[in-house]
């Protein structure tokens, strides 16, 4: 009997579809005419044992004893999983051979792997385990993979990979958490301080971001355009900039913004009814490609922008679309490109777009089949590939507001790779008047390209730099003669850095290389993935909030006094990414064989030491007078109605409540 472990239900009942017929159904598993059984986890089965398994005195929290680093690590059966479990653990000792069908990611990987060697399967059995990688629900797709087996032992690597994310995670969210609740407790302050590696420093950027706005002095700045006429008697036609010199550094900012009134009303004297020679003419022709296919941090980026969805309802929608409406491939993707063999199926795919989605028909109607973008690149594609429409068509008027809107995005941008690039032309004229340099610039669209699929208020954000009121330029030559009339002197204020917003958080956790001072660490990050995963990110920024460490003003994100007290309690260290990005690149280098479990683990183990003592010490006066916010729900809920992804969490303790609760506080 060969017995194949998938991760969901849902993926279980999947590739039971495709087994030889009959099937029957077993409580917990699928058996297939051929003697092949199909059975399947519910997320993660098992997760790290609470401090208590390992010394009952840990059940009460005490400073004395952190840190807490367990000898021999204890895994144990989820209470509310248990019953599948069971199931497994006959199944296992039935079969002949294991198929691994985890979803394709790390966690996938170690959900699957850690089942296994928690029943303590004979080695021989582990060894000869296959992989099976499924990233699209349709028949065709799981038929594909089952065909494609790989050795399991060759993903062992992102197991361990993932075993020392989960492990790190415990002893850096247990121990910190305890301590500055701890500490919090003793400043009068009757809350869960939960610190984590990945949490702590996003709202350690909200709150860096709130303290900048806050301490913003705004500072009039000046900018000075020359009217610019063809001749004297001529009207108005077009406008240039004035390009302050060398000289003028003493009246600039450091962005080059002059500060200086006199300086600038002395330079629009000086051009008043002036001669203006063209000195050079530059017309560039260019091409945008279509941008690729989504990866989930792209897909919920675009989507705050475009319909203010938060990141969880994306990824919520996206969950419901993958495994309830088989419509999209797998979400939690951070690849966007394709495989090759991909690209054969496209009109298949196409045809399904313009059957489920009316917007679009048209769009794919006058797709080119034959050109073929930069997406399809074997040499990009890993474990997963990204995330594009399956070959399944459905009447998305049959989906929720949340689900249409997602599925509509995804679709257009994978129809936008049989689309030409978008072409215009950017001309930049020079000036000189009464010997200082003016600049006119302007953007010209020549062919629209792929944005003839956006809407046609995108259309132009390609030209969103210009100012619309602005005359557009004229056919000059280099050398010909102006005139310069009226100038225009505009008083402008500097602005202060916007808040974040779920779109502008998500691209400053994708991007957080920005964020970082280490040189050495901002050059490796430009090569990673971020901060936190794409599977990981929004839960986060979800648990923030419940939390009470962020709250919502309209679109914008800002953290409360609780979380910005939490913030200036932490050592700098815990609030910025340098730390965890380093800990994704160490575990990615695991993944690749650059790097052991062990050398991970030992400097981890005394970087807490430290961290704990400091937490000891800490003054607890900084904790008085803090008000508790309520915790509101986002408007409008989640984009389905349940969550249909029972996923790995990342987190050992259960609640939000206080230290005098008999339930421990989640810790990430």
């Amino acid at each position: 009997m060969r017995l194949i472990i998938a991760e969901k239900p849902s993926l279980g009942r999947a590739i039971a579809a495709v087994l030889p017929q009959p099937h029957s159904k077993g409580e917990g598993f699928v058996r297939a005419a051929n003697g092949d059984v199909v059975s399947w986890c519910i997320g993660h089965l098992l997760e790290q044992a609470q401090p208590e398994a390992y010394n009952p005195q840990y059940k009460q929290w005490r400073l004395d004893h952190l840190p807490i680093v367990p000898n021999d690590w204890q895994l144990e059966a989820k209470a509310q999983t248990r019953k599948q479990l069971s199931v497994l653990r006959k199944l296992v000792k039935e079969a002949d051979s294991i198929v691994h069908a985890g979803d394709p990611d790390r966690e996938g990987q170690l959900l699957v792997d850690e089942v296994i060697a928690f029943l303590k399967v004979p080695a021989t059995k582990r060894s000869s385990m296959q992989r099976l990688l499924v990233s699209d629900l349709n028949p065709q797709a799981v038929t594909r993979a089952l065909q494609q087996l790989r050795p399991n032992k060759d993903f062992i690597p992102l197991s361990v990979s993932a075993l020392a994310r989960s492990r790190a995670d415990w002893l850096y969210g247990i121990n910190l958490t305890r301590a500055y609740t701890l500490k919090g407790q003793q400043g009068g302050l009757k809350a869960v301080l939960s610190v984590g590696r990945v949490q702590t420093p996003i709202l350690g950027l909200i709150v860096r971001r709130d303290n900048e706005i806050a301490d913003f002095i705004s500072k009039p700045f000046y900018e000075v355009f020359a009217a610019l006429h063809l001749n004297a008697e001529q009207p108005l036609s077009f406008y240039a900039k004035w390009q302050p010199s060398e000289s003028c550094q003493a009246h600039q900012d450091d962005e080059g913004r002059v500060l200086n009134p006199k300086l600038a009303h002395n330079v629009a004297q000086r051009i008043r009814q002036q001669a203006a020679s063209v000195t050079s003419i530059e017309r560039k022709l260019k091409k945008q490609a279509a941008p690729l296919p989504y990866n989930l941090s792209s897909l919920q980026i675009d989507a705050a922008k475009a319909f203010g969805l938060s990141a969880q309802q994306v990824l919520d929608s996206c969950q419901s679309l993958y495994e309830k409406h088989q419509l999209i491939t797998y979400p939690r993707s951070d690849c966007r490109y394709l495989p090759t063999e991909h690209y054969a199926r496209r009109s298949v795919v196409l045809s399904a777009i313009a059957n489920s989605a009316n917007e679009l028909a048209s769009g794919v109607a006058q797709a080119d089949t034959q050109y073929r973008s930069k997406a399809w690149d074997d040499k990009k594609v890993e474990a997963h590939h990204a995330i594009i429409p399956t070959e399944k068509s459905l009447d998305i008027q049959r989906l929720s507001r949340y689900e249409q809107k997602v599925y509509q995005l995804i679709a257009r941008q994978y129809v936008m790779q049989f689309y030409p690039a978008f072409e215009y032309a950017d001309t930049r004229i020079e000036l000189d008047i009464a010997g200082g340099v003016f600049v006119a610039t302007e953007r010209e669209t020549i062919k629209l390209g792929w944005k003839q699929l956006l809407p046609a208020r995108k259309q132009s954000d390609q030209n969103a730099d210009q100012d619309p009121s602005r005359p557009s330029l004229p056919k000059l030559e280099k050398g010909q003669v102006l005139w310069s009339g009226e100038p225009d002197v505009q008083e402008k204020n500097t602005q202060p850095p916007a808040y974040f917003t779920d779109a502008t958080l998500l691209a400053a956790m994708t991007g957080i290389a920005r964020f970082v001072k280490d040189s050495e660490l901002k050059k490796i990050l430009k090569e990673t993935d971020g901060l936190g995963t794409e599977a990981t990110r929004a839960g986060i920024i979800e648990l923030l909030f419940k939390r009470r460490f962020l709250q919502r003003e309209g679109k914008n994100i800002r953290a409360t006094d609780l979380g910005k007290a939490l913030v200036a309690a932490l050592p700098e260290a815990c609030t910025l990414p340098d730390m965890t990005a380093q800990w994704e690149k160490q575990l990615n280098d695991i993944t690749q064989k650059l790097l052991n479990y062990d050398q991970f683990m030992q400097p981890l183990a005394l970087q807490l030491n430290a961290l704990i003592n400091q937490a000891k010490q800490l003054d607890i006066g900084r904790f008085g007078g803090i008000s508790m916010p309520a915790f509101k729900p986002r408007k409008g809920g989640s984009a389905v109605r349940k969550s249909t992804a029972p996923r790995k969490s990342a987190s050992p303790d259960k609640s939000t409540r206080s230290i005098k609760s008999k339930r421990k506080p989640k810790a990430w």
